[in-house]
């Protein structure tokens, strides 16, 4: 079994996972809506410790929360796209200010802050193409720190899998 991330200074550099633990998280992460009845009969426990130890996953950090899988187009939301950003200035502060305007952006679903061509990915919904256009244009290229700005809009998804691979063959 591969060793899980340790983070400094952190609970979760205390907290070993055995078996039951990994069962309890694939169980969790394919279905959050299990009850602790069915999740113990899984892990072959019995519920008290089952819950005990679900929430010890929850406090360690493991569990990070748990959300309801949308179907964007179903909502409205025809368009979803891959934008990458790159800043003019990667001074530390300039990286955490464009951050904090990332963070209050409905459109921007997820962003990550990368090393090579392109400091930032964005994935970003939009219920039409005019919406998309608008957001790029008057909102994201407007920052001050935007250098540049390039998109590709999904065709369609062939995989969406969150989470990770707690199968060992991560």
């Amino acid at each position: 079994m591969p060793p899980f991330p340790r983070y400094e200074g952190s609970v979760v550099e205390h907290h070993k996972l055995d078996s039951i633990d990994l069962r309890i998280l694939a169980e969790l992460q394919a279905n959050g809506r299990i009850t602790n009845v069915e999740l113990s009969r899984r892990a072959k426990i019995t519920a008290p410790p089952c819950l005990r130890r679900m929430r010890a996953l929850e406090k360690t950090g493991f569990i990070q929360g748990y959300h309801a899988d949308l179907d964007a187009k179903a909502l409205g939301f025809e368009v979803t796209a891959y934008v990458f950003v790159g800043l003019s200035s990667q001074h530390d502060a300039d990286l955490k200010h464009f951050e904090e305007r990332v963070r209050s952006w409905p459109a921007v679903r997820e962003c990550y802050m990368l090393s090579g061509e392109v400091d930032f990915l964005l994935k970003c919904v939009a219920t039409d193409l005019s919406s998309f256009q608008r957001f790029i244009t008057e909102t994201l290229t407007a920052e001050k720190n935007v250098a540049s700005v390039k998109s590709s809009l999904v065709i369609h998804s062939s995989k969406s899998e969150p989470g990770v691979p707690l199968d060992g063959k991560g």
